[in-house]
């Protein structure tokens, strides 16, 4: 075991979060010096010529020619799960930290709130009591339905606990077949045979080059009819222009908190589609992220300041 000693920090490191209260809540981290730039226009020269690490925003844009023109950057934080885009933006010199883990539980909720919503048709009813009409029908419920759950990482993990008291058959897929202690994980080589027999599909799976349409035309002509495709994952993992066919044809159902593109274009099709419900990417916005994002970058900046490498990293730095 390690001494205390052992765990100081090797120099002092100084990183930006991009809101106030993020370095408020941060508080002191041994090592670490907390600063707050909000990575939509230039760096302070004297900010610029000490930051070696930077965080992204959450849920808006930033420059990334201004990350790009920091001399001294070696890593870039985060603050989602997914990084698809980060790279082409900060460049390929920095390495690149996630937030994996934060997002997991509000995201895995969203997801059964969805697909509770769309077979129990709260959404109907939702739209129904603004034009005062009442409508019993019966319903499906989520109860004996056949649930395939595309991506078994964190977030993945997380909805398949949410579904276990819901007494569904749960079958789980992710990029090749393998055994965990969950059981049988089936590879996306078996998608399109799988499709056929389950009633639900819930895509949770990172936005990759072998990942974008993963859930393609033939993936949603196999599923049977009044199939449910949930997304909470990227929108881009879902062949939108095949969905939309599908859904608007009346044969498929839609649950969707992610779309290609994003949003969507007004006039489009699934916004007016009786049988799609969708949320505006808000699987990891809630009241769960605050605490958890602390808690993340407080420890990662730990790791930084002491040397070693984070847990979340997903790319090295380059020089």
């Amino acid at each position: 075991m390690a001494r205390v000693d052992d765990m100081s920090p090797t120099r002092t490191l100084t990183v930006s979060v991009p809101e106030r209260w993020m370095q408020e809540s941060i508080g002191d981290v041994p090592g670490a010096d907390v600063v707050v730039w909000d990575v939509t226009g230039p760096a302070p020269q004297d900010l610029a010529d000490r930051l070696e690490a930077v965080v992204l925003p959450y849920a808006r844009g930033y420059d990334g020619e201004v990350v790009r023109a920091l001399p001294h950057l070696a890593t870039v934080l985060t603050t989602t799960t997914g990084y698809d885009g980060v790279a082409e933006k900060v460049g390929d010199g920095p390495a690149i930290v996630t937030a994996a883990g934060v997002h997991a539980a509000a995201t895995a909720e969203l997801a059964v709130a969805l697909v509770l919503a769309s077979l129990r048709g709260i959404d109907v009813a939702a739209r129904d009591q603004a034009q005062e009409r009442w409508r019993p029908q019966r319903r499906r419920s989520l109860a004996d339905r056949r649930v395939l759950l595309v991506g078994v990482g964190g977030i993945g993990e997380q909805i398949a606990r949410r579904l276990d008291p819901f007494e569904v058959t749960l079958t789980r897929v992710a990029s090749h077949a393998r055994t965990d202690e969950r059981g049988p994980v089936h590879g996306t080589d078996e998608l399109i045979d799988l499709a056929a027999d389950h009633d639900v599909l819930i895509a949770i799976t990172p936005l990759s080059e072998q990942t974008h349409h993963l859930v393609d035309a033939r993936v949603l002509a196999a599923l049977p009819d009044d199939a449910l495709v949930v997304n909470v994952g990227r929108g881009a993992v879902v062949d939108t222009e095949a969905l939309t066919a599908e859904v608007t044809a009346g044969r498929l159902h839609a649950a969707l908190d992610v779309v290609d593109p994003e949003p969507l274009p007004a006039g489009h099709p699934l916004w007016s589609a009786p049988n799609a419900l969708i949320t505006p990417h808000v699987g990891g916005n809630a009241s769960a992220f605050e605490p958890r994002i602390v808690e993340h970058l407080r420890r990662t900046f730990g790791e930084l300041a002491r040397g070693e490498e984070p847990a979340t990293l997903v790319r090295r730095a380059s020089h």
